[in-house]
């Protein structure tokens, strides 16, 4: 075929390599890949180059407007140029939040609540940082008193942030650290971005705490998408989501948009239908699941279904030969490597929890042994990293295998302290003062054998909280106690673990100081929680801990409102407390617990505390009018609707904005009751008065 059956044909001739030849290549029309303002207006064909063969013709203005070409490449680039740009705003942001003095931070505050364009922003933000960075000399008190005063400009609002993903930085920034599909494990939705960020919310703030399951078996199958797994159910999956949903600020996660009653109902409801679908036949995915459903029932202020769940729970671990006196169905040599290791996670994941909540309520807890070991395998040897997703901070070594085992260790402890302290059959005064005095020791001891690791300046959250719970177990330890024995003085006798139970009413430790430096402890705690990761995403222990630090220092009797560690404290549970109605419920009860020291004359003077939190705590703000924690209190009623709730309102009334403060004792009575509701097995829970 020659040349000119090439043209006639509307084809090009090629060289001897298929190729166009360079003659005829220089012939071709460039195409255009968009057109200026002007032809896209009058609908006519541009040339594509400034200024454009009709502008020039018409001696037009040629405008061409480079975000409208959508060319997969180019918008790629620009696409990924805008949201570098958002990302270092973003991070500058915090940059100079972090470093800046007060009245620099305040000053920033004040150009976006002018709503400011970006660039004006950014421009007070570079002239700023440039400032910090000649003279890097910022005190450690400006940046403390900095993040106090971001973190309390409102007090954190009235909850937590809501927003929707669409057209949101956040969201077109994320990129989730574990993809798992959608399909076929919820009917929900059909989102598998969305579904692979709730996996990685909870494999990140909830699992390494609380973990019932093998991380790395679960996603397996998971992402193998086969229904008949014998690690993964729709049952389960749903059930995650739901929990997952608590540690997600975008509109997804909630069922009524705002509503964070709402937040993870939509993967609740599915569970419970699944749950309704299931096998009776007990099985680890089932166990599993309804693990998950206690942890999103315990975070409710209007059922009674914790308890019950988690006695489902234990009931099914017992059936597996897991936990119990029962042992083990199949021996652990007989089980596949993927079925071994989550048996094992599953068992002693449900200990940790039972221990945990018994403990926590001064119950005593219904799992004696596990039947399986810990695991073995050392899969992070402290080289695993955490990564704090979804914030852009670096990871970190998560200790996973120490903390896990670490943790087993405190469980064995909590059970024996339950058992001995609060199961209510033992009326001997001086044996109770010896047992607490010897399982005090035996905290004293875990604490100090602590591995090295864990003193570390970043630690990740869950060892964050493990010691948390070493604190929240000392409180406890010793709640059950008498008057007389907290105004004891410390006696300096020898004393051993094999020493025989002393007949005399002095004890070796002096309650009250114990029990305030662990609640100082928590404090100190919180404080770091919130410096390098914040407590938006805090694990919901982290509520319970900050909680009973605060009422045990409520307790004192030299109580001072302005002391910096019931400040300090003050504040994180504002910020945590908000996430859920349960928060809200048990934050109104402290306000009041407060508010009946009737400290507000000292709250007044005190120039280092904002004007937010002085309306909180004193008690003479109550005539300036409602405030936004006033609505704090709905979801309250429940308490007065059955004697078995102990009601919180006075005697023959119904004001709950009004009712006296609390004591130790009988918030922990109220939280439970809003948590989990009241145990069926215990039907009063046991109280200081009864030791």
């Amino acid at each position: 075929m020659d040349d000119q059956h090439y043209h006639a044909s509307g084809l090009s001739p090629t060289s001897d390599h298929g190729s166009p030849s360079r003659e005829d290549t220089r012939s071709w029309k460039k195409r255009v890949s968009t057109a200026c303002l002007a032809c896209k207006k009058s609908k006519r064909k541009c040339s594509g180059t400034p200024p454009c063969d009709n502008c020039r013709a018409f001696q037009r203005t040629c405008i061409f407007d480079e975000s409208l070409d959508q060319r997969r490449r180019v918008a790629a680039k620009r696409t990924a140029d805008e949201l570098g740009y958002h990302r270092d705003l973003l991070n500058d942001l915090f940059k100079l939040v972090r470093e800046a003095d007060e009245s620099r931070a305040l000053a920033l505050l004040d150009i976006i609540r002018r709503n400011a364009p970006p660039h004006e922003v950014r421009s007070y933000i570079n002239e700023t940082l440039a400032t910090l960075g000649a003279n890097n000399t910022t005190p450690r008190e400006a940046v403390a008193k900095l993040e106090d005063a971001r973190h309390l400009l409102s007090v954190e609002a009235d909850g937590p942030a809501f927003r929707s993903k669409v057209m949101d930085i956040h969201y077109l920034c994320d990129e989730a650290p574990l993809k798992v599909p959608a399909h076929p494990w919820t009917n929900v939705t059909n989102d598998a971005d969305l579904v692979s960020n709730l996996v990685s919310l909870y494999f990140t703030w909830d699992y390494p705490f609380q973990g019932g399951l093998d991380r790395d078996v679960f996603l397996k199958h998971m992402a193998g998408g086969d229904l008949r797994s014998e690690f993964c159910s729709p049952y389960l999956v749903n059930a995650m989501l739901s929990n997952a949903c608590y540690f997600s600020e975008f509109s997804e996660a909630y069922g009524v948009p705002g509503n964070i009653s709402s937040k993870g109902c939509d993967f609740l409801a599915e569970a419970e239908r699944l749950k309704e679908l299931q096998s009776p036949q007990p099985s680890l995915v089932l166990l599993q699941g309804t693990l998950l459903m206690y942890e999103r029932y315990a975070m409710s202020h209007n059922n009674d279904q914790g308890y019950i769940t988690l006695h489902e729970a234990i009931r099914i671990g017992e059936s597996l030969g897991l936990v119990g006196d029962k042992g083990p169905r199949i021996a652990s040599d007989q089980l596949s490597k993927d079925m071994d290791s989550s048996c094992r996670r599953a068992a002693w994941g449900l200990f940790n929890i039972d221990t945990m909540i018994h403990t926590g309520f001064l119950r005593p807890s219904l799992i004696d042994h596990v039947n399986l070991p810990r695991i073995e395998d050392d899969l992070s040897g402290g080289q695993l990293q955490w990564t704090p997703y979804p914030t852009h901070r670096k990871p970190r070594p998560s200790y996973f295998k120490p903390f896990f085992d670490e943790a087993c260790n405190l469980s064995i402890i909590a059970r024996d302290i339950s058992r001995s302290m609060f199961a209510g059959d033992n009326r001997d005064k001086s044996l109770q003062r010896h047992n607490r005095e010897v399982l005090y020791e035996r905290l004293l001891r875990w604490q100090a054998l602590l591995p090295d690791a864990f003193a570390s300046t970043d630690p990740p959250p869950h060892i964050l909280l493990l010691k948390m719970r070493y604190h929240t177990l000392i409180i406890n330890l010793f709640s059950c106690i008498s008057d007389s024995e907290f105004s004891s003085i410390t006696s300096e006798a020898p004393h051993t673990p094999e020493s025989p139970p002393r007949q005399t009413p002095e004890s070796k430790y002096n309650a009250w100081e114990v029990t305030q430096l662990a609640a100082r402890g928590i404090a100190e705690l919180a404080q770091l929680h919130r410096q390098e990761y914040g407590l938006s995403r805090a694990h919901q222990f982290a509520m319970y801990a900050i909680n009973l630090a605060l009422f045990t220092l409520l307790e004192q009797e030299g109580f001072d409102v302005v002391d910096e560690d019931f400040l300090a404290l003050a504040s994180s549970f504002s910020i945590v407390a908000s996430r859920s109605a349960l928060g809200r419920n048990l934050f109104h009860i402290f306000r009041q617990s407060v508010r009946a020291k009737a400290q507000g004359d000292r709250i007044r003077r005190a120039s280092s505390i904002s004007d937010e939190l002085k309306d909180l705590l004193d008690e003479e703000s109550t005539g300036r009018g409602r405030d936004r924690f006033d609505g704090y209190a709905e979801g309250l009623e429940k308490l007065n609707q059955e004697q078995k709730y102990h009601g919180i309102g006075r005697e023959g009334g119904t004001n709950l904005q009004d009712y006296p403060g609390m004591g130790l004792s009988d918030m922990l009575d109220r939280y439970e009751s809003l948590s989990l509701g009241k145990d069926d097995v215990f039907l009063e829970r046991h109280r200081p008065v009864e030791c």
